[in-house]
């Protein structure tokens, strides 16, 4: 709806009709059930030349088992669990380089960057491919 329609209290206050489908929480239900098995993530340690923070390029079952690829970066001295800043990054960006993005880790914290799938453009890390990149039924 464009800006001026309503005035911010006729916002919060707007409850519009849904038309819910009957097999709705069904559908979500399906859904959500059909993501990968996140013990089955694979964490591999890569040598970056750094000295202060360890780094391993994680692969994470995504929905229906199908891999999303990022990376895990720690403090070097940390032997306990950790807070953690989990990064999802836009479409078209990726996860780049392993050095690029390091302040979280330097900082104390365990920092995961993930690609989302289908995206994680960068010639230098490869990416996350998505194995159905169009809906069945439609042409390129």
């Amino acid at each position: 709806m464009p800006l001026t329609d309503l005035d911010l209290a006729g916002c919060l206050a707007y409850r519009p009709e849904l038309d819910v489908p009957a097999d709705l929480d069904a559908f979500w239900s399906r859904t959500l059930g059909g993501g990968g098995d996140p013990e089955a993530a694979v964490y591999e340690p890569v040598d970056t030349g750094l000295t202060q923070i360890r780094t391993y390029a994680a692969t994470i079952p995504g929905f229906g088992g199908e891999p999303v690829r990022g990376w895990l970066h720690l403090p070097a001295g940390a032997d306990g669990p950790l807070p953690c800043v989990v990064e999802y990054l836009g479409y078209g960006r990726g996860r780049g380089l392993v050095h690029e993005k390091l302040f979280w880790a330097a900082a104390g914290f365990a920092h995961l960057i993930m690609d989302s799938r289908g995206q994680g453009w960068s010639a230098a890390t490869g990416g996350t491919p998505d194995p159905h990149p169009y809906p069945a039924g439609t042409v390129p």
